[in-house]
């Protein structure tokens, strides 16, 4: 049967997920910190829109939030008009931001004593996972809490792992990041050479991706790399948002990243080329010009 949800955060990654949600037969209350867009959002395709996280949250089965970063988070939660405020024993919490293990674990924490089942579970698969239900999540929580969250995610969801508990989830996008940087650095300096080297660099992807040098990246975004197009969903301002996340954690269990920290400053150059809306691939700017 269907529930009644509120959804929190209409970008580019929430607005088709609340999407999926309705479609599957869900009751939806949304809200958005732009009014117009959860007006719009309604207007396509239903349920209703609420002035603040609260009034969303009241009275409903499950409450979703995909808003920035670790602020905005916590004001949708825990501040004035948050939604755990309104948010009724025993209904369930599914935080979709990416944001750093220590809220994550806060709010399991809050949510605990509230009887609340909460679960961070950042996603990948950025905004066409999101637009074609094929996103892959990775969840923090209590056992409890996964089971019940599952189901709710499995209308947007191609892949939902269960990592361990509260923080997990977080700590897992933090890894994905971090070999989502490094593959596309490697492969930005590939092409760099190939296309200095004037190769047919279809040609080129063509082989070379029938080997051991095959990743998603290739297989999605080497062709348009090459050509200079960057348009597709996940934004440098937001890798670099995510790569700090894993550096802080890193820093704080003592562990190098020196990859990672090096890409890292690549994008801050390429944000220094008016890339900062650029797709994750436009690190191959910064060789190629």
């Amino acid at each position: 049967m269907g529930k009644t949800i509120a959804y929190l955060g209409l970008g580019v990654m929430g607005a088709p997920m609340a999407r999926h949600l309705a479609a599957a037969g869900h009751t939806l209350t949304v809200y958005n910190r732009t009014p117009a867009k959860a007006a719009a959002w309604v207007a396509a395709h239903g349920g209703a829109a609420a002035p603040t996280p609260a009034a969303a949250a009241a009275g409903a089965d499950v409450v979703i939030a995909c808003v920035g970063a670790d602020a905005d988070l916590e004001a949708v939660t825990l501040g004035p008009d948050g939604a755990f405020g309104a948010m009724a024993p025993g209904s369930l919490f599914i935080d979709h931001t990416t944001v750093s293990a220590a809220i994550a674990r806060r709010l399991a924490v809050e949510g605990e004593t509230r009887g609340l089942h909460v679960v961070d579970a950042p996603v990948s698969g950025g905004q066409a996972g999101a637009e074609n239900g094929k996103l892959t999540i990775m969840v923090g929580g209590s056992d409890a809490a996964f089971a019940a969250a599952e189901p709710v995610m499995a209308a947007y969801a191609q892949r939902i792992g269960h990592m361990g508990p509260a923080g997990a989830g977080q700590l897992t996008k933090m890894v994905n990041q971090l070999c989502i940087a490094g593959i596309l650095q490697g492969l930005s300096e590939g092409l760099a050479l190939g296309m200095k080297a004037g190769l047919d660099m279809d040609a080129v992807v063509d082989v070379i991706s029938k080997g051991a040098a095959q990743s998603w990246q290739m297989d999605n975004r080497a062709r348009t790399m090459t050509r200079g197009e960057f348009d597709f969903g996940f934004a440098v301002d937001w890798m670099r948002k995510d790569l700090g996340l894993a550096l802080d954690e890193a820093r704080r269990l003592g562990v190098p990243l020196p990859l990672g920290a090096l890409v890292d400053q690549f994008y801050a150059d390429v944000q220094a080329m008016g890339g900062a809306r650029n797709d994750t691939s436009s690190l191959i700017r910064r060789l190629v010009k």
